[in-house]
């Protein structure tokens, strides 16, 4: 069991199980510790199951501390509450002069739920969450008030004081009258939401039986007279209706009879049976007529469970189902463990010392008032009291780090607005024009600053790229370069287009083939596309306007690069003619040959280019 926790190892928190397991089962767990020292004597554990309980009290010492609070419910401190009672009855190891008791730590607990009783809704009992926002705040299940009773009755007990056991009654008076126990068979539902007081979660849990069991036999040890016998009735009520959770061919063998036949057990639901164990075990030491229907049933379901215990690596890991036979059902987990060894433990139980009263042997010290600070506590992040105040040097760090922060951001726009085509001047101004724009200035700079974006931008769009002539030859921009696929500048077999700009048409919009995407991207090619179409429509009337009337023969034609991954084509492209006065199929019939009238001026010649995704070259004029 105790390879499955971590508190005493390098970077855990003592009390804690790591995840998945939820904290309050480490409660649960070191509760069991305490079960094994006093039925077996081994001290082994003593040590680090005090450091454990006394390391979750939390600031005010009841079982609230900050890392857990905020999620915490009633039931999840209920069972740490538990814990300790069980380490003051039990005489364990009491704790250092400058930490709280056992009986403190158990009084604060109770006097905090005590505080959180809710006769607005439903007419009394405990809400299963705590705080508003968690899930369940609208729902009062029997564990939490379990948990309550459970503490309360063996509070009444241990001090001798009467307020414990009127909280105690008048939980179970709210049971009852909410039907959550039924008032014939003494089963223990599951819970109720707020909003239907009426409806009942029929679900049978075997620690809601377990927990109300031994409070009962509290009470009776704690009352005299007829309502002595009462107590008395109650728990032979309880007993019987336990029952239900034993199966097997002679209904003998625990059961978690919700969830294990359909194997649906969660977590959590794996541990239930170690709580029934461990508290009918308890309460044959103050209702001592129950012994002899107890102590077969946890017999029973002992060698039941020993006979799972084959499985892991270790060949010692305890299944959860005892009730299939000596055979490991694959399943491991704390849950099993604990169950197991309570359920063994507990066939010792005659042996074993009765529990101590503060007038009958305890040690523990207590404190009525304990757990003040927290009473009727909503806001869980209010932990003006958990924390000192922070000083001047915390400040201080505190305002460096902001500064730091600050520069970082200012210091990462900076960077992602440097243009590096500009000079460093250029550059300033350009950063200065951005601060003043987003500062609300009046800076006349920021027209110029967003006239630039729009030119750039408008650039991009319509020719795929930003070109800068410098000394006969073209420089092209990081985008240029990213859109191309690297980062390099052009090779060394890739010609350079010369700083001049052929305004003549082009010919008709030539056919642009889109290379494989797996070689290049085509958002190139579409907006060299694009450019070629808005060019043609724009010259190509003008330039006949122009030259028109002079005779030349024009061949339109395209080639196909050879290239095998078809990464662009060449174009032999000059302005088509007005009107075609004859027309003869060429080589290979993809060109035609067209006369055309006499034009004034002089001849042009043909222009080739070369159309790629990487743009437009001039090959020859």
């Amino acid at each position: 069991m105790m390879s499955f926790y971590s508190g005493d190892k390098p970077g855990g928190t003592p009390g804690l199980l790591p995840q998945p397991y939820y904290w309050w089962e480490a409660g649960a767990l070191m509760g069991a510790l305490i079960d094994y020292w006093y039925y077996t004597g081994d001290n082994r554990w003593n040590a680090l199951t005090s450091e454990g309980l006394l390391f979750q009290t939390g600031p005010n010492n009841d079982y609230m501390p900050p890392n857990q609070t905020v999620t915490e419910g009633n039931d999840d401190q209920g069972f740490w509450g538990m814990a300790v009672m069980t380490a003051a009855e039990y005489n364990f190891d009491n704790p250092p002069p400058d930490k709280p008791g056992w009986l403190s730590l158990a009084q604060a607990v109770f006097n905090t739920q005590a505080a959180r009783w809710d006769a607005k809704d439903c007419g009394g009992g405990l809400r299963w969450q705590i705080f508003t926002w968690n899930n369940g705040y609208d729902y009062k299940n029997s564990i939490s008030q379990a948990c309550f009773f459970n503490l309360a009755a063996r509070l009444a007990l241990y001090t001798g004081n009467q307020s414990y056991a009127d909280w105690a009654d008048k939980t179970w008076d709210w049971m009852v009258a909410t039907n959550l126990i039924h008032s014939e068979y003494y089963y223990v539902y599951d819970g109720t939401h707020t909003n239907n007081c009426s409806e009942i979660t029929p679900y049978q849990w075997t620690y809601n039986a377990g927990a109300f069991l031994l409070g009962a036999a509290a009470l009776y040890n704690y009352t005299t007279g007829p309502v002595q016998s009462v107590w008395r009735d109650r728990v032979d009520g309880l007993l019987n209706g336990t029952l239900v959770f034993f199966r097997g061919p002679n209904k003998d063998i625990m059961t978690e009879v919700a969830c294990e036949p359909v194997d649906l057990c969660d977590l959590d639901q794996q541990s239930f049976k170690a709580y029934l164990s461990r508290w009918m075990a308890a309460t044959t030491k103050w209702a001592p007529w129950t012994y002899s229907r107890i102590k077969p049933l946890l017999q029973s379901s002992a060698k039941a469970a020993a006979g799972t215990c084959k499985g892991g690596a270790n060949g010692r890991m305890c299944g959860l189902k005892w009730d299939q036979g000596e055979k490991w059902d694959g399943s491991t987990g704390v849950g099993q463990q604990m169950a197991a060894m309570e359920v063994v433990l507990g066939n010792m139980i005659q042996e074993a010392d009765s529990p101590v009263t503060d007038s009958r042997g305890g040690t523990s010290r207590g404190d009525p008032g304990a757990g003040g600070k927290d009473m009727g506590r909503v806001d869980p992040l209010h932990l003006a009291d958990a924390w000192p105040p922070v000083s001047r040097s915390g400040k201080a760090g505190a305002w460096v780090l902001m500064l730091l922060t600050v520069v970082g951001l200012v210091g990462g726009c900076v960077f992602v607005l440097v243009d590096e085509g500009k000079s460093k001047r250029g550059q300033i101004e350009g950063i200065g024009d951005v601060v003043m724009v987003a500062g609300g200035g009046r800076r006349k700079r920021g027209v110029k600053l967003m006239k630039d974006s729009l030119d750039i931008l408008g650039a991009m769009v319509a020719a795929g790229s930003v070109e800068r002539e410098k000394a006969g030859g073209v420089i092209r921009s990081d985008s240029d370069r990213t859109l191309r696929g690297d980062g390099s500048e052009p090779g060394e077999d890739e010609p350079k287009r010369q700083p001049q700009h052929v305004v003549q048409p082009v010919g008709e919009p030539p056919i642009i083939k889109v290379p494989h995407p797996r070689n290049r991207k085509p958002l190139r090619t579409t907006l060299l596309a694009k450019q070629h179409q808005r060019h043609n429509s724009k010259t190509t009337a003008s330039y006949w306007r122009e030259n028109g009337g002079s005779s030349e023969t024009v061949m339109v034609g395209m080639v196909e690069n050879n290239n095998d991954d078809n990464s662009g084509v060449e174009i032999n492209s000059t302005p088509p003619p007005k009107r075609r006065s004859e027309s003869s199929p060429g080589p290979g019939g993809s060109r035609d040959k067209v006369t055309l009238p006499p034009r004034k001026g002089p001849s042009k010649k043909a222009i080739w280019w070369r159309d790629t995704v990487e743009g437009s070259q001039c090959l020859d004029v």
